[in-house]
């Protein structure tokens, strides 16, 4: 992956006039949060060994510029209207993030005029005939607690330039795009429209994906909330094939080209035998494929938890057609799994009890744990801040621990992976107890 620093600068409007309203202080001491300067950065690389290398190379370190609130705003709040919309699948945590905002723009800048676009990008054309929901404090004030997105969502995109019209007939002077790699895309698109027209616009994204694969960011709202649910499902795999002879329980889960809520999952139950994700890939048949290792973990311990990604379906069972959002869909690699192990032993006249659980709409459908909440309201704020401030075409993120602001552009173009090496995908490993190769092929270097 290469990229320099110029990639990860951020787009201003302009210059910063207005003084903040947050009443913050720059000294330390004083019992109050300072504001973050612009200069102020996040380390991307935070090995010590890489910043010695990169220093004694005569070459900065690449960093992000830190999220937080700025002690002077490019908009003023008194004239400021925001706009918000929600795009893509459902995932816990997005009303938590719209009520996040909301509150933040209301209560602590003075925002008044905040508006909903219903259904994803189609609520931003106006041929499609539907009217942004009027936003206030009563208005979310318990939406927190509910599943899904009170503005709905869509997918596929929409006329851009039609979208930027839209939003210059209701004066919009902040869009906070809420979703993942698609709505981002969009959001990018929106960002260059208005470039192009040369705009005071402010488009700031919140990454949206439960898959955690959007790159620059380490962790994406949903996430954990996800894989949370997930060991629930994974629990009952294992009770359903420990109470018969000879039992498997297959889970399902979500998860395109990243398996990380899989491996996750994995992790924290500590109860799976075989965590299957696209990043690495595995034979069925043969003396080192999955099905010939499945055999021998039966008929040493007569059971066994399997986990699978639904991404692994791109090699096992891929479709020539695709999704309105340009994704290629998969065949149901569950399904797939299901009935290719029934088969496998079948023919070699091995009873199998075979359990396949499919999780996954329940799982995003569902309202977010505390800690996910907690992350939801931070990603809003600092989102708010970032816009309030002029900042735009980027969207907000958590790097080493820190809030982030990080370019769209280079986050959409870097898909975000498990890498096999690390040692994350060992802790997978240890935990499992599975084969590290399940290649008939030898591995190569």
């Amino acid at each position: 992956m290469e990229f320099s620093q110029k990639d990860l600068n951020i787009q201003t409007l302009g210059k910063a006039n207005f003084d903040s309203p947050l009443k913050l202080s720059t000294v330390d001491g004083d019992y109050l949060t300072n504001y973050v300067e612009d200069q102020e950065r996040v380390l991307y690389n935070n090995s010590l060994c890489k910043l010695k290398e990169e220093l004694a190379a005569g070459r900065e370190p690449l960093t992000f510029e830190k999220a937080g609130p700025r002690e002077k705003i490019f908009f003023d709040p008194a004239r400021t209207r925001a706009g918000i919309v929600t795009c893509g699948g459902l995932c816990p945590g997005i009303n938590d993030v719209i009520r996040g905002l909301v509150m933040q723009l209301y209560f602590w800048y003075g925002v008044k005029n905040i508006y909903g676009f219903r259904y994803g990008y189609l609520g931003m054309i106006k041929e499609s005939g539907l009217q942004p929901m009027v936003l206030d404090p009563d208005v979310v004030s318990e939406i927190h607690e509910k599943g899904g997105t009170i503005l709905g969502s869509s997918r596929g995109p929409q006329d851009v330039g039609l979208m930027v019209d839209r939003l210059m007939d209701f004066n919009i002077n902040i869009l906070f795009c809420i979703g993942g790699d698609g709505t981002l895309r969009g959001a990018k698109e929106i960002t260059d429209e208005i470039n192009k027209r040369g705009l005071a616009i402010s488009v700031i994204g919140i990454p949206k994906t439960i898959d955690n694969d959007i790159g620059f960011i380490e962790k994406t709202f949903g996430f954990e909330t996800a894989f949370t649910h997930a060991v629930s499902s994974i629990r009952t795999a294992h009770v359903e094939a420990k109470g018969y002879q000879n039992g498997v329980g297959l889970v399902k889960l979500m998860g395109r080209q990243s398996g990380y809520i899989t491996a996750n999952a994995s992790i924290a139950s500590q109860d799976v035998n075989f965590c299957l994700i696209p990043e690495m890939p595995f034979d069925l048949e043969g003396e080192n494929g999955f099905y010939k290792h499945l055999m021998d973990r039966i008929l040493r311990k007569n059971h066994a938890v399997v986990v699978v990604a639904e991404g692994v379906g791109d090699r096992l069972c891929a479709l020539e057609e695709r999704d309105v959002s340009g994704n290629r869909k998969f065949g149901d690699v569950g399904v797939m799994l299901r009935d290719g192990i029934a088969k496998y032993f079948k023919d070699r006249k091995v009873p199998v009890s075979l359990k396949y659980i499919d999780p996954s709409y329940i799982i995003r459908s569902s309202s977010a744990i505390p800690s996910d909440s907690i992350f939801c309201n931070q990603l809003a704020q600092n989102a708010v801040h970032a816009g309030m401030a002029g900042k735009t075409g980027m969207l907000v993120g958590i790097w080493n621990n820190c809030f982030t602001h990080v370019p769209i552009d280079i986050a959409i173009r870097n898909r975000k992976f498990i890498d096999p090496e690390s040692m994350f995908w060992l802790n997978v490993l240890e935990t499992t107890g599975q084969p590290r190769w399940m290649q008939n092929k030898p591995r190569t270097a």
